[in-house]
Parts: structure tokens; sequence; C-alpha cells
């Protein structure tokens, strides 16, 4: 998988602030078939994947969660804890094992506030990788319900 430098962490963010953002993280681990987070609850952390694969999903009544996207190492689980009201818009499980750097959210918000410089930085990270998962999405959505041939240009 190639990561683009808006999703990577260590590309996105000078290294003053990776090293500040770093030093509060700590090393955990899931077990395939953990869930992360549920839509609709708080979102007072995030992770940063080290090994394995996590998808995130979105509830669908009546049916099985529908998997949006799929995650590995180095991409950013989570966005939700930056922007109120800090509640998860997806859902989040393990599909292998997993293990991650974790942030406690209101700690790192904490950081941004106190260090505006940082606080911008994390904010661009965090909205490059909200605009990929969006053309992401939007290329799937396409993909699935547009006419053959209405994204060509003649």
């Amino acid at each position: 998988m190639i990561t683009t430098p808006t999703l990577s962490m260590l590309r996105a963010l000078p290294a003053e602030h990776r090293h500040r953002l770093m030093g509060a993280a700590r090393e955990v681990s899931f077990p395939q078939g953990a869930r992360l987070f549920e839509e609709g609850g708080k979102a007072d952390r995030f992770w940063i994947v080290r090994t394995g694969t996590v998808e995130l999903d979105m509830h669908v009544p009546g049916r099985r969660a529908a998997v949006i996207e799929t995650l590995h190492h180095n991409e950013l689980v989570g966005w939700s804890w930056l922007f109120a009201p800090h509640v998860w818009h997806l859902g989040a499980e393990a599909t292998t094992p997993v293990r991650a750097y974790e942030f406690d959210a209101t700690a790192v918000r904490l950081m941004c506030q106190e260090d505006p410089a940082m606080g911008n930085a994390i904010a661009q990270w965090v909205g490059g990788v909200l605009a990929h998962r969006l053309r992401s999405a939007r290329t799937r959505l396409l993909d699935l319900y547009a006419p053959y041939g209405a994204g060509s240009h003649v």
C-alpha cells in the first residue's frame, strides 16, 4: 500500500510537533474482531496503526454494518476527537490483530491550544486525512451508482 504524504503523520507533521505528539502516545494492542469504537460513542481518543488492519464501518438498520474504508500501517484511526461534539461518525473494528499508538484526545487538544503552530499542523494533517477519505468515498459511490462512462470527458 502506498501512503500519501497527507495521510502519514510522519510526513505531515514537522519533527518537533511529531515528537511532542508521540511523547503522549501509548502502545496498545487489539485482537482480531475487537471494536475500537462505535458510531455515536464519545470520541475521546485516536490511534495510529503500527501493524494490522482496521475497518471503518457504518451502521445500516436491519443489515450488517457497511465497511467504508480499510486502514493499515501508519494510518490515522479516528478524526471525530478533533471536532465538536466529539462523537464518532463511524465504527471501527480490528480485522486482524492490531498494534497501534493510542492518544488521549483531551490531552492532544490541550497541546494544540497551548501551541497554536502544533494545533495548525495537526488540523492540517487530520484535514488532509478527511479530504482523502471523502475523495475515496466519492469515487466508490461513483463506481457503484454512476452510469457507465458518466465520469469520462469526450
